[in-house]
C-alpha cells in the first residue's frame, strides 16, 4: 500500500503525525507530508519536503497500516489519500 497527501486541502491540524509519527509528519509551513525520501533533507536544513501531493507516495508498511487508515479516516481535511 502506498499513501499521499493533498497539501491543497490540507487543514494542518496534525492528527496524522500524532496518530502515524513514522509516515506523517509537520513540516513548518503548516502543512502535513509523507516521510519518504527527502524528508531528512529537510530534517537537516533543507527548507521543502520533496514529495508533495501525488508525487509524494510513500510505502506503508503492513504493521503501520491500521494507523495510516485511522489517520486517514480522523483527518479533518480529507486529504490522505490511499492506494494499493
Amino acid at each position: 500500500m502506498k499513501v499521499w497527501i493533498d497539501q491543497s486541502i490540507c487543514t494542518g491540524d496534525g492528527i496524522c503525525s500524532e496518530i502515524c509519527p513514522k509516515i506523517f509528519g509537520m513540516h513548518d509551513d503548516g502543512l502535513a507530508y509523507v516521510k519518504e525520501a527527502g524528508w531528512k533533507d529537510i530534517l537537516h536544513g533543507g527548507t521543502e519536503p520533496e514529495l508533495r501531493d501525488g508525487a509524494g507516495l510513500a510505502d506503508v508498511p503492513d504493521d503501520l497500516l491500521d494507523d495510516v487508515i485511522e489517520a486517514a479516516e480522523e483527518c479533518p481535511g480529507e486529504c490522505i489519500f490511499i492506494e494499493p
